[in-house]
């Protein structure tokens, strides 16, 4: 979408102050605030579960089972940009232990398959390819491995440690590094086939394992573990709650509280956004039975993700030939280009507006059209320079001598970085938003369609 003409409507900032206001709790870093303007990017799973028809593999799979005759990682990337997404991130190994680059750490990865006479380096293509065509370029590696006989002991964290080294000494830079939450339980585990259990927040030394992506590239946004930069928002169905903060009070605990994660805390002590991760298909992995989300489950996502102020990490599950099926890519840019169509105009953009006194926490803003108007559509942002403060506010319509409530709760929670509200089709002379509760003076933009 054009940012020139998706959100230039209007700000309501703090004009009638002669000094700059005061930030109002935790607000973003330059990297979360750079992230959360991505908006969209996109996860690829793709390893031996993709040729075994699995989602978490044992850890027993044959490398010799992984063996694309096709693989073209810049065709996932041409098609990940035609669908307007701003960054990839690659399973470059999932919970079954399997690894796609050529590590020094383990026999269990792509240098033992057939993928090109194991010379292979699925991890090293994309990150090319990424380069090549300016897509953000970030990596999944799973802390648990079920293949490893280690596994639960020191010599398996020091293990994973270098597997993160190896990775940030040949790939990088990324925008952002996942650490799985899944950790522990019944695997292959070098033939022990057994159960083992850790305590994840002890376990792992995540404080280090972020200090050896950070050392040199310390813009990575991280996910899991206990520090992370940005949170799960507890579920992978596509949706964000309708209440999302983007503070939150780090605790271990708290960080698995799919309640909390979802709403977010308002008195939180810490700034950490959202991202909601949800696949295109019904698995992560791909299966030949299975078929892509239909468009309005995609713009569902959108709308309930990016529209209740979380990123949208959507899956593309690559298929065994190496490539992103032409039914997801062909769904993927039918979805990217009706957005940018609902987009296109904003229908607010020349109203003369009218605003309270902006000093105060209790503001109104009324849009007056030149003529009678129809939008059921309504973007709203906050300028999370000075922190996320709307609490509460309500969206009203004046149509022949009433004011309407815009929606059927009149009033509504939270905005953040953005809050997209859509309604029916409405007919209207004016347009009213106001703020009914904030922590302080609030900066909003609003655009219409």
């Amino acid at each position: 979408m054009k940012k020139t003409t998706l959100f230039i409507a209007i700000l309501f900032l703090l004009a009638s102050c002669s000094q700059p206001p005061q930030t109002l709790g935790p607000i973003p870093s330059q990297q979360q605030l750079e992230w959360q303007q991505m908006e969209t990017y996109a996860f690829i799973h793709f390893g031996l579960n993709t040729f075994n028809d699995m989602e978490w593999g044992y850890g027993d799979t044959p490398p010799e089972t992984f063996n694309p005759t096709n693989l073209d990682c810049e065709q996932w990337v041409l098609t990940l940009k035609a669908c307007g997404m701003k960054g990839v991130i690659l399973t470059a190994k999932h919970h079954d232990g399997f690894c796609l680059w050529p590590t020094e750490t383990t026999d269990y990865s792509i240098k033992n398959s057939p993928y090109k006479d194991g010379k292979g380096d699925v991890v090293g293509e994309l990150c090319q390819a990424c380069r090549k065509h300016g897509l953000k370029f970030g990596l999944y590696l799973s802390p648990w491995d079920r293949h490893q006989a280690s596994y639960g002991s020191d010599e398996y964290v020091a293990l994973y440690h270098r597997q993160i080294q190896e990775l940030v000494d040949h790939y990088g830079p990324f925008f952002e590094f996942w650490f799985d939450g899944a950790n522990g339980g019944n695997g292959w585990y070098g033939g022990a086939n057994e159960t083992r259990s850790i305590k994840a927040e002890q376990y792992y030394h995540y404080e280090e394992a972020r200090d050896r992506i950070w050392d040199q590239y310390p813009n990575t946004m991280i996910f899991g573990g206990t520090v992370p930069t940005l949170r799960w928002i507890g579920n992978e169905e596509g949706r964000a709650n309708s209440t999302c903060w983007s503070t939150y009070t780090l605790d271990f605990d708290d960080l698995n509280n799919t309640r909390l994660l979802a709403t977010g805390i308002a008195d939180g002590d810490t700034w950490l956004p959202a991202e909601v991760d949800v696949s295109i298909r019904p698995g992560w992995f791909y299966h030949e039975n299975e078929q892509p989300k239909s468009l309005e489950q995609l713009l569902d996502i959108y709308y309930h993700s990016v529209g209740r102020n979380a990123n949208l990490l959507l899956n593309f599950p690559v298929d065994p030939n190496g490539r992103i099926s032409a039914a997801d890519s062909t769904r993927a840019v039918e979805w990217y280009q009706t957005l940018q169509k609902t987009f296109a105009d904003d229908l607010l953009k020349d109203c003369r507006i009218a605003t309270s006194d902006t000093r105060s926490n209790h503001q109104e803003i009324i849009y007056p059209f030149e003529k009678p108007t129809t939008l059921s559509l309504l973007t709203l942002q906050e300028d999370l320079t000075q922190g996320q403060r709307v609490e509460r506010f309500s969206i009203n319509y004046y149509r022949n001598g009433k004011w309407l409530p815009i929606v059927t709760d009149e009033e509504m929670t939270t905005i953040g970085y953005k809050r997209i509200i859509r309604f029916k089709p409405a007919e209207m002379e004016r347009l009213r938003i106001r703020i009914i509760r904030s922590k302080g003076p609030a900066a909003v933009i609003a655009s219409g369609a």
